[in-house]
C-alpha cells in the first residue's frame, strides 16, 4: 500500500500521481486528493493502481448516482460534479489544440449544458447468455474488459430505455436463440420506442410469439437485424415500420430517422446546439451554406430557414435520401443534398468551383483531414467545426490555421455525454 497527492487526472476518471518518477495512475482518484493506492499492474512507461481509500476527498467529489458505475464502462465521471466535469473536458480540449494543433482560441465559449441524467435517447447494447449466472445479460460493456455489465438499469438512459433492460433480459433468456442474439439497439423518440435485436438464426414460431407478447406489452416498434444482410426486418411490416421522428428548432421541424441512423443522443444539447451553430455562422437570407457530414439533416433544414441556400453532403446514401424526404416533408425547398466519400476525393469534385459563404462541418471521430482544402477553396468567411474528438479537432485546426489561411476565434465543449468520458467540442475559424 502507498499513498500519493493527485496531481491530475483523465476523462476515463483515472487520478494521476508520482511515485519515485513513474506516472501511476489510480482508478476513481480526483486532482487535488490525497489516497492510499495498490499498484496492480506494471507497464513500461507508466503503472497502473485501484484505489483503496481517500484519505483527503477533493471539494469536488460527489456520491454516484448509479448502483453499477465502476464496473459498467458506460459512465467513467459519476464521481466527480458537474462543474468539475466541465472543467477537465474544457481542460483536455485546450491541451489537444495546444499540444496537436498549436493553436489557442482567441476566446473559449460558454459550455453548452443540458440534463444530467436521463439523456440518452439512442443506446446500443451487449448481449450475453452467462450460464454461471443462469441467465441473459443486456447492458454496456464492464470497464476494462469485454464482460457485458450485470445491471437492472442506467442513469443516463433515456427513462424509457432504462425501463427496458430487466424485461429484455428476461424476453430473451426465453427465447430458443438466446445465445445467438449478441446485441440489442434502442431508440426513443418523440413518437415511438424502437426496438433492435440483432439475431444470428431465424426464430422459432414460438420465438416470434414471445417477441410480439413483448412488443405489445411494451408499446415498442420492434425490428430484426439479421445476421450477413445487416438489413432491418420489422416484425410485423403493419406494425413495426412506422416512422421513427423528433421535433427540431424550436418544435417546428419534424425530422424522420431510421432505428439504427445517426442521430444526436442528447434532444437537449441538440437543440441548444443548433441555436449556437446558427449564432457563429451567422447566415442571412443571401447567404449561401455548406453542410459536410450532414445526415439526415439535423442542421441542414434549420439553416436553410435562415438562408438562401444550403448543400448538405454526406457519405451514407442511405441518409441522402433521408435528408431530402426530410426537406420535402417540411416545405423547405432550399435545401439540397449529395451523396460524396467525404473520406476520399469525392467532395472536390461535388463541390466543384462553388462558392460559399460559411462552411458546417460534423464529422466522425475521423476527423475532417479529406474536406479541409476543397473547403479552404470555396471562399468561406466563417468555418464551424461540430467535433466528437479533441485530437482530430485539434489536428484539423492545425491545417486550418497553419496551412489554409483561418484563425480560431472560439472554442468550447458540450456536454452531449455528462457523466462519460466523451469529450465534444465546436470551435469557429474564420478567414485571415
Amino acid at each position: 500500500m502507498e499513498s500519493a497527492l493527485v496531481q491530475d487526472m483523465t476523462p476515463e476518471g483515472q487520478g494521476l500521481v508520482t511515485l519515485a518518477g513513474k506516472r501511476v495512475f489510480v482508478d476513481g482518484a480526483l486532482t487535488g486528493e490525497r489516497v492510499s493506492l495498490r499498484r496492480v499492474r506494471a507497464r513500461r512507461q507508466y503503472d497502473e493502481a485501484e484505489l483503496l481509500e481517500v484519505l483527503a476527498a477533493s471539494p469536488d467529489r460527489v456520491a454516484p448516482r448509479c448502483t453499477w458505475f465502476g464496473r459498467c464502462g458506460g459512465c467513467t465521471l459519476q464521481h466527480l460534479s458537474a462543474a468539475g466535469q466541465l472543467q477537465l473536458k474544457q481542460a483536455v480540449l485546450a491541451d489537444n489544440l495546444e499540444r496537436i494543433g498549436r493553436v489557442a482560441p482567441r476566446r473559449w465559449l460558454a459550455p453548452v449544458e443540458g440534463p444530467a441524467w436521463g439523456y440518452r435517447r439512442r443506446a446500443r447494447l451487449s448481449v450475453r447468455h452467462v450460464e454461471a449466472k443462469g441467465r441473459v445479460l443486456v447492458g454496456f460493456s464492464e470497464r476494462g474488459n469485454p464482460r457485458v455489465t450485470d445491471m437492472l438499469g442506467c442513469e443516463t438512459l433515456h427513462p424509457a430505455a432504462a425501463a427496458l433492460i430487466a424485461p429484455l433480459s428476461g424476453l430473451i433468456g426465453s427465447l430458443s436463440l438466446r445465445q445467438r442474439i449478441p446485441q440489442a439497439e434502442l431508440a426513443v423518440t418523440d413518437t415511438a420506442t424502437a426496438l433492435v435485436l440483432r439475431v444470428l438464426d431465424e426464430p422459432t414460431a414460438a420465438d416470434l410469439a414471445q417477441l410480439r407478447a413483448f412488443r405489445d406489452r411494451h408499446g415498442l416498434r420492434l425490428l430484426l437485424q439479421r445476421s450477413g444482410t445487416g438489413d432491418l426486418d420489422p416484425l410485423d411490416a403493419g406494425l413495426d415500420n412506422a416512422q421513427l421522428a423528433y421535433r427540431l428548432d424550436g418544435d417546428s421541424l419534424v425530422l424522420t430517422f431510421g432505428p439504427t441512423d445517426f442521430i444526436q443522443v442528447n434532444a437537449a444539447i441538440n437543440e441548444r446546439l443548433l441555436a449556437l451553430a446558427v449564432e457563429l455562422l451567422a447566415p442571412d437570407p443571401g447567404s449561401r451554406l455548406l453542410d459536410l457530414y450532414c445526415g439526415i439533416g439535423n442542421f441542414t433544414l434549420p439553416l436553410a430557414r435562415r438562408a438562401a441556400q444550403v448543400l448538405g453532403v454526406e457519405g451514407d446514401a442511405r441518409a441522402v435520401e433521408r435528408a431530402r424526404h426530410n426537406a420535402a416533408r417540411n416545405g423547405i425547398g432550399n435545401a439540397t443534398f449529395r451523396q460524396a466519400d467525404l473520406a476520399g476525393a469525392d467532395v472536390a469534385t461535388v463541390l466543384g468551383t462553388a462558392r460559399f459563404d460559411a462552411v458546417l462541418l460534423d464529422p466522425p471521430r475521423a476527423g475532417a483531414a479529406a474536406v479541409l482544402a476543397p473547403v479552404a477553396a470555396c471562399a468561406a468567411a466563417r468555418i464551424v467545426y461540430i467535433s466528437c474528438h479533441p485530437g482530430t479537432l485539434a489536428r484539423d485546426a492545425g491545417v486550418l490555421v497553419h496551412e489554409l489561411g483561418f484563425e480560431l476565434a472560439a472554442a468550447g465543449i458540450l456536454d452531449m455525454f455528462p457523466a462519460t468520458s466523451h469529450v465534444e467540442s465546436v470551435a469557429l475559424f474564420e478567414r485571415r
